[in-house]
């Protein structure tokens, strides 16, 4: 049998985000985007992968697997990391993923957030939003975001997660962390509770349904900060999934209470490295202005975006911006950047444009390190034989 410590460890040692345990397949790590299969352990058995759960799930999970097909938990390992695990059937046998969770909180600096989110953190009251696909860096983004505030506000933090992930210790501010399914019954039933234990801040690990989302939203009308997560893409999309998810009857109320109480929607994207060296990630923001409450309100969302790419003076960028600044300090590639653009076809004349004032097309300098996404850098020249544009937003 195969000792689940040592793909843990190779985990860890390659750099790898996480580890794939099916039967058919050797075990596969992914690493900095792409997969990479551990060819020298051959394909699993049922036995091995049985095996290498029982090694790492508690009982509680065990018994949850047994009776619905699946079971969520975390775990520290050694003082090197945490891991999120996954358990579940698949084929009539047991599978896992294990979601490597580092001890060691990143900077903004490190994860590149726009200066004007941190300025959020320090708001009173309201709703933010953290969306993006899975995978995509939504909980080190938010664990970073805690992480100021605990250190820099007094402040009772709670959160709801599931599972726990990233392990904050009491800084300046006091934290209590829930798990769903050990502490608390699920996500809804935590933020009702949570209104009666003294919160200046709640953190909502996934808004998954109309009762989580309800309960999110009027705690933040009751005056207190909310972060929460959605699985979705983009500002506009986001609002929309919120109100969809109600019926009919109480869509208006909805929007009165987002247009009310939306602080700003953070949308990201981890995508592979120009030089392969690891993934960076790429943000939407979207704040809360005056004539985003009205669209929220009056059902224009389709505006949102024209209206975040024009409102740079407020703090926001559109995610074309970004991925255009990535790419011209040679972070992202140009066949990236078109990849997952929103509008491909005006990056590409964009980069065109500024390439034919790039003397001759030589390569510039990249821009300084001190200079944050959202400022404007030199281009780099898109390669000769690049296509059109490739459109659509492959996420």
């Amino acid at each position: 049998m195969i000792d689940i410590r040592e793909l843990l460890d190779k985990v860890i040692d390659m750099g790898g985000s996480d580890l794939h345990l099916l039967v058919g397949e050797p075990p596969t790590i992914r690493l900095r985007g792409g997969l990479t299969r551990l060819n020298d352990y051959g394909d699993l058995t049922p036995e091995q992968t049985d095996s290498l759960m029982r090694q790492v799930a508690p009982k509680r999970a065990k018994e949850e697997l047994r009776e619905v097909q699946g079971a969520d938990f975390g775990f520290g390992y050694k003082d090197k990391a945490r891991f999120r695990v996954s358990i579940f059937m698949q084929k009539g046998t047991v599978a896992m993923n294990m979601r490597l969770i580092p001890y060691e909180l990143l900077s903004f600096e490190q994860i590149g957030i726009p200066t004007s989110i941190v300025k959020l953190l320090h708001q009173p009251r309201g709703l933010i939003l953290v969306v993006g696909p899975t995978g995509s860096g939504k909980t080190t983004t938010l664990a970073t975001m805690l992480n100021y505030i605990n250190e820099n506000r007094e402040c009772h933090i709670i959160t709801i997660e599931d599972p726990i992930e990233y392990y904050h210790t009491h800084k300046t501010s006091v934290i209590t962390q829930r798990e769903v399914g050990r502490d608390v019954p699920d996500f809804a039933t935590g933020v009702i509770k949570a209104l009666r234990q003294d919160p200046d801040v709640i953190l909502v690990g996934e808004m998954r349904d109309l009762e989580t989302i309800s309960a999110a939203v009027t705690a933040a009308e009751t005056g207190h900060l909310v972060f929460a997560t959605l699985h979705t893409t983009g500002a506009a999309r986001t609002v929309d999934r919120v109100v969809d998810v109600f019926p009919f009857d109480q869509q208006e109320q909805i929007r009165t209470q987002l247009s009310g109480n939306l602080v700003a929607v953070i949308s990201q994207l981890l995508l592979p490295r120009a030089d392969g060296k690891g993934r960076v990630a790429a943000f939407e923001v979207m704040l809360a202005t005056p004539a985003i409450q009205h669209m929220i309100r009056e059902k224009k969302t389709h505006g949102i975006l024209s209206s975040i790419q024009t409102g740079h003076q407020y703090g926001m960028i559109s995610l074309d911006s970004y991925l255009f600044d990535l790419w011209a300090t040679r972070k992202l590639s140009y066949e990236e950047m078109l990849r997952v653009a929103e509008k491909p076809e005006e990056l590409e004349e964009k980069a065109k444009a500024l390439s034919a004032q790039a003397h001759g097309g030589a390569r510039p300098a990249a821009r300084p390190p001190s200079q944050t996404p959202g400022q404007q850098a030199p281009p780099q020249q898109p390669p000769p034989s690049q296509p059109g544009g490739t459109g659509g937003q492959g996420r």
